[in-house]
């Protein structure tokens, strides 16, 4: 460890999903405002080498970075709140780190040592904290370790941070994330679980110095004062985080405590002026938004149990309500199963009801007859429509289908029996399924893609070559593009060397916007620099 660098490790307590990624991104979002160099490094205990293999149901949106490793989607909202892009240096799972000590084993790495969790499991993470730590050049690295405390998978990595704070007492600290529930039938925040989180992290060797008390409320001064003494914390270091609207509010209410200046003397480092202003301008925006715009997400990965979640497509979510917010709109997104539409074909009216339909990535079979039917909804009833990835081939054997006439047009994802694949799989990515290469071996990451003067996809970039980011394995069959553009649809973005399609359209003499993308343009949209896709897609859905 460089002794002029600092590590925040962020840990949570009580239960998952309590706001640790959110926390963690505000927390860079204040220290990067106060003219600190910031990076982010999030923790996966999974034994998945990359998040690219994880059920999104399950696990949530999988994120995709510039360099094409396949991420947890905290990454993306590290990335929408520091506004820039982040290393793959910076995102960590216990497949990673097993799988590089095991290689560098059977390499005779070690000498023929015997291989051990620790001290060897241990000091790789170190290597990879302090590694990231330097590739960023930055000067304060933010590491949040996913899961709870209690859980085993993440024994290892709090057991590395206890070691880097013993050796660097001064440019460590920790911050836990705990909930305090408010029982409905009592009416009363309890503290006992965070009590009970705090000191199974003591069992450790750990003892936090900054606790973050999120609630559905805010937390009154005496259970302030209660958590201070029962967790040995100082009472100003207990920072109340209740719910908010908007999660780029956070930052601004941890400032209300003072928590950017309590870590900064934490971690001995001078407190500089704090310029939230880009961000107080844009929180503006949201609160005083006077319209509303209604976008359908006919999507499969919502069901989960009795539950909907969505956050299966959240940098979706997000790149929308940016580009609305911009455009003086609130984006009000209701989620469509599009199994539903097999299932009944006259619920496809209730898509007149919408300003725009999104049809977001995916994979496989299932729902896709009632995707393409609420594609075809949407081209004939000239409904704003957006199509990502899966969304674009889709749309594109839509257009085949009824329009060519080609009845029997597919993806060879689906089916081989068809004489129209105008959707067909990337020749060297054929190999791999045969090898059964899946992890990690899609196209995927930043691709240029050179656009076509006077289309749709032109005017919303205002430049002619882009860069974006992909993770697919099949593209537009190029046997059949001079059909498809001979009856109307327009490939307005290509590879440079002009084999693969990246953005099919209709012109606008035609529909006031049916558009694809190969890639996913949602992973690259901020807050404060919405992704111009979106925002034309928003126009359109306004003016309708």
């Amino acid at each position: 460890m460089k002794k002029s660098h600092k590590y925040i490790f962020v840990v949570g307590g009580v239960m998952s999903g309590v706001g640790k990624g959110v926390t963690t991104s505000s927390i860079g979002m204040l220290l990067q405002s106060c003219g600190y160099k910031v990076n982010i490094v999030k923790v996966d205990p999974y034994l998945n080498v990359d998040a690219g293999t994880m059920n999104p149901t399950e696990h949530g949106e999988v994120f995709v970075l510039d360099s094409g490793l396949e991420t947890d989607q905290d990454m993306g909202n590290y990335e929408r709140f520091l506004n820039r892009d982040i290393s793959s240096n910076c995102y960590m799972t216990s497949g990673m780190v097993y799988k590089s000590v095991i290689e560098k084993e059977r390499s005779l790495g070690y000498g023929g040592k015997c291989v051990e969790a620790i001290p060897d499991i241990r000091d790789e993470i170190i290597k990879r904290f302090n590694f990231a730590g330097d590739k960023a050049h930055s000067d304060i690295s933010i590491i949040e370790i996913g899961g709870t405390v209690g859980d085993y998978q993440n024994i290892m990595f709090i057991e590395a941070a206890r070691v880097m704070k013993i050796r660097n007492p001064k440019d460590v600290i920790f911050i836990m994330v705990s909930y305090l529930p408010v029982p409905g039938k009592l009416g009363e925040m309890k503290s006992k679980p965070t009590q009970n989180a705090m000191r199974m992290l003591n069992s450790y060797g750990v003892q936090a110095d900054v606790l973050i008390a999120r609630s559905e409320v805010g937390m009154d001064d005496k259970r302030r004062e209660k958590i201070a003494i029962s967790c040995s914390i100082p009472k100003d270091y207990v920072i109340s985080a209740p719910d908010v609207d908007v999660i780029y509010e956070v930052a601004e209410n941890f400032e209300k405590g003072n928590l950017s200046k309590i870590i900064l003397n934490l971690i001995s480092l001078p407190k500089k002026p704090l310029d939230l202003t880009p961000w107080k301008n844009f929180i503006s925006k949201v609160k005083n938004v006077k319209k509303e715009v209604k976008i359908a997400v006919v999507g499969k990965y919502f069901d989960t149990g009795d539950f909907t979640l969505s956050d299966a497509y959240l940098s979706v979510i997000e790149a929308v309500k940016f580009s609305a917010y911009h455009s003086g709109a609130k984006a009000k997104l209701t989620w469509l199963n599009s199994k539903e539409f097999e299932k009944d074909s006259s619920k496809l009216n209730s898509l007149k009801n919408f300003d725009g339909i999104i049809v977001p990535g995916g994979f496989g079979e299932t729902g896709i007859e009632g995707k393409l039917s609420a594609i075809k909804f949407a081209r004939e009833n000239k409904i704003p429509y957006f199509g990502l990835c899966y969304g674009m081939q889709l749309m594109v054997i839509e257009y085949a289908r009824n329009v060519l006439g080609w009845k029997d047009a597919n993806t060879s994802e689906i089916t081989k029996k068809s004489d129209h694949l105008v959707i067909d799989i990337m020749p060297d990515q054929e190999k791999k399924l045969l090898e059964k290469d899946f992890g990690g071996s899609m196209r995927l990451g930043a691709y240029p893609a050179v656009l076509k003067k006077g289309t749709v996809a032109f005017a919303s970039y205002d430049i002619d070559k882009i860069s974006e980011r992909h993770r697919h394995r099949y593209e537009v069959n190029q046997e059949f593009i001079k059909d498809l553009e001979n009856a109307g649809l327009v490939f307005s973005g290509t590879s440079p060397d002009g084999k693969l399609m990246e953005i099919a359209e209709l012109p606008k003499s035609k529909h006031p916007f049916f558009l694809g993308t190969q890639f996913h343009p949602e992973f690259r949209a901020r807050p404060l620099s919405p992704h111009p896709l979106f925002s034309a897609f928003i126009k359109a859905a306004l003016k309708k």
